[in-house]
This record gives structure tokens, sequence and C-alpha cells, in this order.
């Protein structure tokens, strides 16, 4: 899929990502001074244009489109991809990075084949985090939107029985499943599409790394997919939305257990 590209130059990114994630944009990277945003081709350009225009009289920044083919998001994703490190828990890497040092309990290692998440360190660092709290052994877990599958892979490394991966964009289940090998997993049953793929299937852990958008349009069959007492993770939206993402889950039937901050992210860590 060919992709939109909008380039914001911002004193302010973080709080002009408060305003753009409302609009169709599949993801973003956050720099200092500058906001990248990405539209699928197939969306209207000039709808988008428009609704920034509007948005100019709330917060200042200037921006400039390019069309970003299929082919050049392997490079791309390489070239703003950085290993991850989560404290000596776990680190995720490619082949042209070095091993850990020290080393950690759990290495991913992983192939640069697309840039879905990767301004998402901070989100992604922070669900790794949380789940070096939980217990993974024997457990069912479903990992919402898994991008490049590596907190399904970290989810068997921990000892997990059964895991499903599913996301809605085709390059994403195919990068999950070249990391799935890559790691010598086994127990990891990946899908194309959205949570109905899935069935009636139920989980004991339910990991979502996406956005502010899908999480609440999810959270209804996510509640219902949860076995009583299981964990959901959530993260992919900025401090801003704490109050309406907590009050959203709490109306769902979701008890709160732990709210995560890290460089204006969060992650919040619900229970049924």
């Amino acid at each position: 899929m060919d992709y939109h590209q909008f380039t914001f130059n911002t004193s302010e990114p973080e709080l002009l990502l408060a305003f753009i994630q409302n609009l169709p944009f599949d993801s973003f990277e956050v720099e200092e001074n500058r906001l990248k945003a990405y539209l699928p081709a197939k969306d209207d350009t000039e709808k988008m244009r428009k609704a920034l225009d509007l948005l100019k009289e709330r917060v200042n920044f200037n921006y400039r489109h390019s069309v970003i083919p299929y082919q050049n998001w392997n490079t791309l994703w390489e070239s703003n991809f950085t290993p991850i490190r989560v404290g000596d828990f776990c680190g995720i890497r490619t082949d042209f990075h070095p091993p850990f040092a020290p080393p950690v309990t759990h290495e991913i290692h992983i192939q640069p084949k697309m840039a879905f998440g990767t301004g998402h360190h901070a989100t992604t660092w922070m669900v790794i985090d949380q789940m070096a709290k939980l217990d993974f052994k024997g457990k069912k877990v479903l990992d919402y939107g898994c991008g490049t599958g590596i907190l399904a892979i970290l989810a068997e490394k921990m000892g997990a029985n059964a895991l499903d991966a599913v996301d809605i964009e085709p390059p994403a289940v195919e990068n999950t499943l070249e990391h799935i090998e890559l790691n010598n997993c086994t127990r990891i049953t990946t899908y194309e599409g959205t949570l109905d793929q899935l069935g009636k299937n139920h989980y004991q852990i339910i990991l979502a790394n996406i956005n502010r958008n899908v999480i609440l349009k999810s959270l209804p069959t996510l509640y219902n997919q949860l076995e009583e007492g299981g964990y959901l993770l959530i993260s992919g939206f900025i401090q801003q939305d704490t109050d309406l993402l907590q009050n959203a889950t709490q109306q769902q039937g979701f008890t709160l257990q732990e709210i995560q901050t890290r460089e204006n992210w969060i992650c919040i860590v619900l229970r049924a």
C-alpha cells in the first residue's frame, strides 16, 4: 500500500498529535519540533488538507506532503529503527545491531521490513515493562494489532501456551510470520483482519498497542474476549487521553490496575 506522508513542523508536536490522532492517519512519528503522520493512499487528501487548515486556528504549524510508495517502506523502517532495551528483561534488535551488553533475559530478533510503529518506541517499551510483571506461563494470549509480532513472540518466550496475533495490514501479518520463524516460535497463530477473525476465542491476557480510536472502538469486544480476572494492556495514546481512556474502560467494566507514563505516552493495565 502506498502512503501519504505529512511532515509537520511545530514547536508543540505532542499537542499537535493530540488533535490529529482523531483524523484518519494510520501511524505517527514524533520528533523534536517535528511530527510525521501517514495516511493510506486510498484516502482523500483534499479532505485532510481542509481539516488541517481548520486545525491551524488552534495549533501553530506548517506541513509538507509527499507520497511514499510501498516499496520504500522497508528503507524508511530500517533508517528509523533503533534497538529497544527494557532493563535486563528484554531487548529487541536487528541483525545489523550488536548483541545487548550486558545480556537480557529475553532477546528478540527482527528484520527491517515495515515502518508501522517506528515512532512508538515509548509505548512498546511500556507494554514490555508491564509484561514483565505478569505470569504468562500456560496462558492463552492475544496480540491485537500485532505489527511486527514482537509482543506475541515475547509472550511465547515467557511461557504462554497458545497465542493469536491479528493485524489489519497484510505487510504486518507477513512481517509477524517472518519474525515468528526468525525467533523459533511455534505456538503463535496469525490472522489478517479485525477481531472478528478470532470468532469466540477467549484469552487470559490481551496486549493492544495500537491507537486511541481503535482501542475505544474495540473495548466491548475486548471485554467479551477476556476471561474473568484476565489482564488487558493498552497503549498507543498520549497522556492527554488518560481521562478519556479511564472513563471508557471503567464504563465497559474493566478495573484499573496501573497507569504508566513515558515520554508523554501512556500504558494502562486493566483487569476484567
